[in-house]
């Protein structure tokens, strides 16, 4: 082979093989795009392997660490504001309860347990959680947060409250507006109630009639206790946050000793 022949041909082969011309197609690819990956994605990628493993792994969000936390222990203030109804239907039921339990042992001198009458109990509690839970709910936040602004409102500083003309107005009208249902309704229905307890009769006509009689005999005296009570603590129930509306209702209850069946031994 004559060497200007044999130069030309090694300078072509070099060529040749350097460029992968004889590199079959499917490695071909694979080699030019084999580009390592940036080391963000590197890490990235088993950060999610390791999730994916064990969530223990991976770092804790701010909902993680209230879920946590909220499952550490039972929160109270937490499930009034989740649960209103419930909490409201509960205190209500308890209270009254409560109340019935106190009356038969301390005003009654019920000598034991024994001789207690837990019918009249139970009776007690029906009232305490479909008027008092139940009843209330409906118009003191349903209704009343339909009618006036009332998260708004409510949600203020004292400050800020007493600078709020159309909150202070909503504030007195619904002051206004539970006054007169204490007065034409929960009067007549509580003493509606107390004759079919003590009435003897299973007759319902007989407790309307009786009850209705009571109301109307005590109504001067309830009168002045509405307003002397509920007058001023409706204005702190109707400014406290919503959730907190029947549960502060349910204390001053017992604060000023008006609860139901209180009045029960008084006026019979």
């Amino acid at each position: 082979m004559h060497w200007p022949a044999f130069a030309s041909f090694f300078v072509v082969s070099t060529f040749v093989v350097g460029t992968g011309a004889f590199v079959p197609p499917s490695q071909r690819r694979l080699r030019s795009t084999s580009i390592p990956p940036p080391q963000a994605q590197i890490r990235d990628e088993v950060d999610l392997d390791l999730c994916t493993i064990n969530e223990s792994f991976c770092e804790a969000t701010e909902d993680d660490l209230a879920d946590s936390t909220q499952s550490i222990g039972f929160s109270y203030a937490q499930f009034a504001k989740d649960y209103p109804f419930a909490n409201n239907i509960g205190i209500a039921t308890l209270k009254t309860a409560a109340a019935d339990l106190v009356a038969q042992i301390v005003v009654a001198q019920t000598p034991s347990l024994d001789t207690i009458d837990w019918q009249r109990s139970l009776l007690f509690c029906a009232f305490g959680a479909i008027y008092l839970g139940g009843f209330q709910y409906l118009y003191q936040v349903n209704i009343f947060k339909k009618l006036f602004d009332v998260d708004s409102f409510t949600n203020k500083s004292l400050e800020e409250k007493l600078q709020d003309g159309s909150g202070l107005r909503a504030l007195a009208a619904q002051t206004a507006l539970d006054l007169t249902v204490l007065t034409a309704i929960y009067l007549p229905t509580f003493y509606i109630f107390k004759a079919g307890v003590f009435s003897g009769s299973v007759d319902p006509g007989v407790w309307t009639a009786t009850g209705l009689e009571n109301y109307q005999q005590n109504f001067a005296k309830d009168e002045v206790d509405l307003l002397r009570v509920w007058f001023p603590a409706d204005i702190v129930c109707f400014s406290v946050p919503l959730y907190l509306r029947l549960p502060v209702r349910h204390m001053t209850h017992r604060v000023f000793r008006m609860d139901s069946i209180s009045v029960l031994y008084k006026r019979w």
